[in-house]
């Protein structure tokens, strides 16, 4: 059995390991272990409780989006049943619900909506998972943009440089919501005749297009100044010397050396587009019903039979995308400064 023992001149107690007597400045050399910048990120962001209870929120968000089938399910209703033309008992002459605040009740948690009589609370649900699917499905494509083109033109210079540079200059100079208005139905017209019901998926892809290509070339000019700053470095020479390929240096030198503006832009363009397709859709040219979408609700809301008679229905959509766009830029400030603690909020 080992036992720890005294040794004389060494100034402390020393402990015998396998046989070998060593001192504690060696245990404690042992223990302490260097870490990684990805490891002292985690450790600055754990400590954020702001930023913890925001990815908590976040999180949350998209656990319902992903769930929500089986939530529906589970709570026994779906967004697509008309309760005015299944239980007309339900609802008044004008088609709104005949219980205060909505028709509130044990049997429909938020209500019913005025007109159709569409679930509220199931109806926000698929709404939320559209919107999520939808923003998730640009913010990657931008992402993916932004780095190809980004990191293609700081690396590359020369004329490489100078066409994305311009090509991102005169991109930038377009009105983002007017584009987005304006080439809507131009983006559609392209897959369905305008005499034809235009398919779900078609709405879905055009969103994603339309907002991916006025989307990527904020996080492409700032790929593009850390590239050029970067590719100067002794590391990248030092590869260049060895003989590796450009991609090879891209891919092994470059890209983890640009992740940190590539996660923050990230978490700052996601609820930017969440508000993007809302408003698109709030304005005609997004998602129309019966899909549930979360700008549709808001659409369905500002008309005159909600308002005047049902000003409940606003609550629910509107205080969720509230929680959601706010703790997803509190997530976004917190990895900011968990990558860069020298940062002042």
């Amino acid at each position: 059995m080992t036992s720890p023992i005294d040794v004389e001149g060494s100034g402390g107690t020393s402990v015998v390991i396998d046989g070998a007597t060593q001192p504690p400045v060696a245990l404690e050399a042992k223990e302490l272990q260097g870490r990684s910048p990805g490891q002292l990120m985690w450790i600055r962001f754990k400590r954020d409780r702001t930023g913890v209870i925001s990815a908590g929120v976040v999180a949350f968000f998209f656990l319902i989006a992903a769930a929500a089938p089986l939530i529906a399910k589970l709570y026994g209703k779906n967004p697509y049943t008309v309760y005015a033309d299944e239980r007309p008992e339900l609802f008044d002459s004008a088609g709104v619900p005949v219980q205060p605040n909505g028709g509130i009740s044990s049997e429909f948690w938020f209500g019913l909506e005025p007109g159709n009589g569409y679930d509220v609370f199931t109806k926000l649900l698929y709404g939320i998972r559209t919107s999520l699917m939808i923003s998730l499905a640009v913010t990657v494509a931008t992402v993916l943009t932004g780095i190809l083109l980004g990191v293609t033109a700081g690396y590359l210079g020369g004329k490489a440089d100078y066409f994305i540079s311009r090509l991102i200059d005169f991109l930038l100079a377009f009105p983002a919501q007017l584009f987005f208005i304006a080439s809507m139905p131009v983006v559609v017209s392209l897959f369905v005749s305008p005499t034809d019901e235009t398919p779900v998926y078609v709405r879905v892809v055009a969103l994603i297009m339309v907002q991916w290509f006025l989307g990527w070339m904020s996080l492409g000019r700032i790929l593009r100044g850390t590239t050029l700053a970067l590719r100067e470095r002794e590391f990248i020479e030092a590869a260049r010397v060895s003989g590796a390929p450009p991609w090879r240096i891209i891919r092994r030198e470059i890209l983890p050396n640009v992740v940190t503006p590539i996660l923050v832009q990230g978490t700052y363009m996601l609820p930017n587009f969440v508000t993007a397709e809302a408003g698109l859709s709030f304005l005609g040219v997004g998602i129309v019903e019966p899909t549930p979408d979360w700008g549709q609700m808001f659409s369905k809301a500002s008309t005159e039979l909600v308002m005047q008679n049902d000003i409940t229905y606003m609550f629910f959509p509107g205080i969720s995308m509230i929680i959601f766009i706010v703790a997803f830029n509190l997530l976004g400030d917190s990895v900011r400064d968990a990558f860069d603690p020298k940062t002042a909020r």
